[in-house]
C-alpha cells in the first residue's frame, strides 16, 4: 500500500519541483552557448590560475616555517627519491593494481637472471631448492630410504 502512494506522490512532486524552479532540466541552447562562450573560458581559467598562485604561496610559506623548525632543532630535511618504473613495466600499466600476466618470454628472463638480481627471498628459496634436490638424490641412493 505504501508502494503505491510513494508512486502516486513522487511524479507530483517533481512536477511541483519544476514549476518552483528547482533542478530542472538545462535546455540544450543554454548550455552550449555557456561551454562555448570564450569570456566564460577565459574567467575559469584566470581563476584556476590564482587559485594555483595562492596555493604555491602557501606553501612557500609553510615550507618556511618547516625549514625554521629544523633549523631550530637542528633536523634534516627528509629526501623524497621517486622511484623509477621496473624495466619489466610494460607501457599503460601504471596506476594498475592488479600485474599483467607473466608470459614465457618474461619468465625465461627471470629465469636467466644471476643471482645477484634476484630479490633476497628469491635467492633463499633457490638456494633452498638446490640443497633440497641434493638431499633428495643423496638419500634415494641409501638402501633403507627406498
Amino acid at each position: 500500500m505504501e508502494f503505491v502512494a510513494k508512486q502516486m506522490f513522487a511524479s507530483k512532486m517533481g512536477e511541483v519541483k519544476n514549476l518552483a524552479g528547482g533542478d530542472g532540466e538545462k535546455k540544450e541552447g543554454e548550455e552550449a552557448s555557456a561551454e562555448t562562450d570564450p569570456e566564460i573560458i577565459k574567467a575559469r581559467e584566470e581563476a584556476e590560475e590564482a587559485r594555483k598562485e595562492k596555493h604555491r604561496k602557501m606553501e612557500e610559506q609553510r615550507e618556511g616555517m618547516r625549514q625554521g623548525i629544523r633549523d631550530k632543532y637542528g633536523l634534516k630535511k627528509k629526501e623524497i627519491v621517486v622511484e623509477e618504473a621496473a624495466p619489466t613495466a610494460l607501457p599503460g600499466m601504471e596506476g594498475r593494481l592488479n600485474k599483467p600476466k607473466a608470459d614465457q618470454a618474461l619468465l625465461a628472463q627471470q629465469a636467466a637472471m644471476s643471482d645477484e638480481d634476484l630479490p633476497l627471498m628469491q635467492q633463499a628459496e633457490k638456494h633452498f631448492n638446490s640443497v633440497k634436490e641434493a638431499a633428495t638424490g643423496l638419500f634415494a641412493k641409501l638402501p633403507f630410504f627406498k
